[in-house]
């Protein structure tokens, strides 16, 4: 079986930075999701790292990306909404996608912060055990975000006005909001409330037999997911995987890139830890070799839209060769084009 041709091509970073210079990290990523817009990508990700040397603020960084950018897409992969009031970041979200024109696509997950027990009372002092830290959180953001009340009382005081609902209201908002999805039972949750599914490289094997085949459990989350989606076939997933692209890269960059992946592979061979997490492959090689793997790829074939993941670690002259190969040579090779 062939995959549809590729219509949307995204990637996804990290955003990493030197503590004793952050604003170089931030400025690289800026610069980075610029020259996405110039090469024609459709869509831009950043990830979270709270308490780390990566960008804890993407909702910020983004603001400032909308005043540098004027088309391309601009999404959070994934904002934990544990680490968030969702009155405040529904404010937050309508802001810059006002900003951006309707360009924003904030994905979100659930579930405990990382190292809950070190966070906890610095990030809910006295009301930590009682947070609700399920998807009862994404509902309460979905709704602020549609424009449901937010308070009991609109109207004015004295010569202030007051809404009942957040602002500003942004109407579109509401349909590009994405759920970070790697189980069978948040994709089916996702798609019963009406959400778009980002997949990454990271999925939990639950069944028994799930062990050795990472792209047949992705594959059954897409089809749960629509399954339970009112758009059905036509409701939209994006796929993270890494994807490292050498056509254009010096011999000292291949080196490094295929040293990284086989670091990462021994994690791939069996699941890992309590949440039996399976991890991807890392896909290195050109990009004629890593379209047949991708086309080869039983979930990638059941998609249209990708947010390939830049490695953490790499340099920015590297990402500058990975991009650029992504939009000259692979993405052509899976059959996609630059929106005119």
């Amino acid at each position: 079986m062939t995959s549809s041709p590729l219509r949307r091509l995204g990637f996804l970073t990290i955003g990493l930075f030197d503590p004793d210079d952050p604003g170089r990290g931030h400025e690289s990523t800026l610069e980075i999701i610029e020259l996405g817009e110039q090469l024609g990508f459709d869509s831009a990700w950043l990830r979270h790292r709270h308490l780390q040397h990566g960008i804890s603020s993407p909702v910020a960084v983004l603001a400032a990306a909308t005043q540098r950018t004027s088309h391309i897409e601009l999404g959070t992969a994934v904002t934990p909404v544990g680490w968030e009031n969702p009155l405040r970041l529904a404010e937050d979200l309508a802001t810059v996608d006002i900003l951006s024109g309707g360009r924003l696509n904030p994905g979100v997950s659930i579930g405990p912060p990382m190292r809950w027990e070190d966070v906890k009372d610095a990030l809910y002092p006295g009301t930590a055990e009682v947070e609700d830290l399920t998807y009862g959180r994404v509902e309460r953001l979905l709704a602020l975000v549609r424009g449901e009340r937010a308070s009991e009382f609109s109207g004015v005081q004295g010569i202030e006005v007051f809404s009942h609902r957040v602002e500003p209201h942004s109407p579109g908002l509401a349909s590009r909001m994405w759920y970070g999805g790697a189980s069978l039972r948040s994709a089916t949750w996702a798609g019963e409330h009406g959400m778009n599914l980002l997949t990454s490289s990271v999925v939990k094997a639950e069944a028994p037999g799930d062990e050795h085949d990472f792209a047949a459990i992705q594959l059954s989350h897409i089809r749960a997911f629509r399954a339970a989606h009112p758009d059905g076939e036509q409701a939209r997933v994006s796929q993270g995987l890494v994807v490292i692209p050498t056509d254009s890269a010096t011999p000292e960059q291949r080196r490094r890139y295929e040293a990284y992946a086989a670091s990462r592979l021994p994690r791939t061979a069996s699941p890992q830890g309590p949440g039996r997490l399976m991890f991807a492959p890392d896909l290195v090689g050109t990009s004629a070799e890593l379209a047949g793997r991708l086309q080869a790829h039983a979930a990638y074939r059941e998609v249209a839209e990708v947010a390939f993941a830049l490695p953490f670690t790499f340099e920015h002259a590297d990402y500058v060769q990975i991009l650029t190969d992504i939009a000259a040579r692979l993405a052509p090779a899976l059959g996609w084009s630059p929106r005119p």
